[in-house]
């Protein structure tokens, strides 16, 4: 249990850490078309339980893969993960392409922990 939970803080302080960046970067990137930037100045609270239960569920797929199905090819997987649960909001706001790049990669990195830390 304890692998467990070292694993859900350490993907949930790379989400933290990913939602920060990721606003820079629309902020950078809003500013050099000319609108107004929008720095994420803190955290939102309804923002940060989202990203700990999404870490915590991710947390778990985790450790169903590499535990008890298998080891390879666990980029596929988690890019995979990240697709579905970022393109259904992409499709509805239709962020930009940057956005959804980031939160792409927010997946592939935090499956790249939880392959450190329960593989």
């Amino acid at each position: 249990m304890t692998r467990l939970v070292l694993a859900w803080m350490l993907v949930a302080l790379w989400f933290l850490l990913a939602t920060a960046a990721s606003a820079g970067l629309v902020s950078l990137a809003s500013r050099q078309e000319g609108q107004e930037p929008s720095w994420m100045v803190g955290v939102p609270l309804p923002l940060l339980k989202s990203r700990l239960v999404e870490a915590g569920l991710l947390t778990l797929l985790g450790s169903l893969w590499f535990d008890t199905l298998g080891s390879g090819a666990w980029w596929l997987v988690f890019l995979l993960v990240g697709a579905l649960a970022t393109v259904p909001a992409w499709t509805v706001s239709r962020s930009s392409l940057l956005g959804l790049s980031t939160d792409l990669v927010r997946y592939l990195v935090a499956g790249a922990i939880l392959a450190w830390r329960l593989g």
